[in-house]
Order: C-alpha cells, then sequence, then structure tokens
C-alpha cells in the first residue's frame, strides 16, 4: 500500500495550530445567516406586525355610523356591531351582516355620499 504525503498530512483542526481560531471560524460561519435574518426582520416581519397591530385597533374602535370597505369590496355603514359580526347598510333599507374580520378599510365620514 502506498500513501501519498496529500493523504498523511493531519487536517488542521486536529493540531493546537486552529485553538483560538475554532470558535471564531465557526462564529463567523454563521454570520451572513444571522444579518439575513436581521434584514428579514426589520424589512418584513416588523411591518407586517405593525399592520396587525393597526388592524386589530381599528377592529376594537368600530362603531355604529362608521363607514367601511369589507374584504369583498361592499362599501357599507355601521348599523350595528357584535363580538363577531357587524350589520352593513349597503344601500337605502338593504342590511347585509359580516363578519368583523372582513372589514379591511374604515374610511371617512361623508365618503359613501360622495362615492354615490
Amino acid at each position: 500500500m502506498f500513501i501519498t504525503n496529500a493523504y498523511a498530512q493531519v487536517a488542521p483542526a486536529a493540531t493546537g495550530a486552529a485553538g483560538p481560531l475554532g470558535l471564531g471560524g465557526n462564529l463567523s460561519s454563521f454570520l451572513p445567516i444571522i444579518l439575513m435574518f436581521v434584514v428579514l426582520y426589520f424589512l418584513m416581519i416588523r411591518p407586517q406586525m405593525k399592520r396587525q397591530k393597526e388592524q386589530k385597533s381599528m377592529m376594537e374602535a368600530l362603531g355604529k355610523g362608521d363607514e367601511v370597505v369589507t374584504a369583498g369590496g361592499m362599501l357599507g355603514k355601521i348599523t350595528k356591531v357584535t363580538d363577531a359580526y357587524v350589520t352593513l347598510e349597503i344601500a337605502s333599507g338593504t342590511e347585509v351582516v359580516v363578519q368583523k374580520g372582513s372589514v379591511t378599510t374604515l374610511l371617512p365620514k361623508g365618503t359613501i355620499k360622495t362615492a354615490q
């Protein structure tokens, strides 16, 4: 059996030469992944959490007389609010009951009159 010098060399990790660089080398290899997570947090996760918080506060603030747009695109005025449902007047004498979660936008007062 012939063993060439290339195979007979000892790996640097097995020697004492990598002692102080061993931990630092591992940390530097994870640095790009850590930086990607930080960027992902500030560009995607944080704004989404902010939007969810604003949506939740808007849902809690819904009241009778507010003008809203639903996820289906219906535009209406709130006539009744319960814990899970909202009754919308979409036309004179026409009321629709929708889930509170389907309300996407709270409009300024008087928007419906200008839209018609």
